[in-house]
């Protein structure tokens, strides 16, 4: 599954990756293009027992998260 959540403001990252969350997701890819979000969302998967692997482009960062 992946997510794209490039252009939106905070917390909308964060809300979709928490309803990946809740669907108990066990790997999934989120993409932003904010530092903020992505150090909100690491945080929340972290706090959720997920693994994060983050990969940084150009321009987006993209979170790799595995339960």
């Amino acid at each position: 599954m992946k997510i794209d959540a490039c252009g939106l403001s905070c917390p909308q990252p964060v809300l979709l990756t928490m309803n990946a969350i809740k669907d108990n997701k066990l790997f999934f890819e989120v993409m932003v293009d904010s530092n903020i979000a992505c150090e909100n969302i690491q945080r929340l998967a972290e706090n959720k027992g997920y693994k994060i692997q983050i990969k940084k482009t150009e321009k987006k960062f993209h979170l790799i998260l595995t339960k």
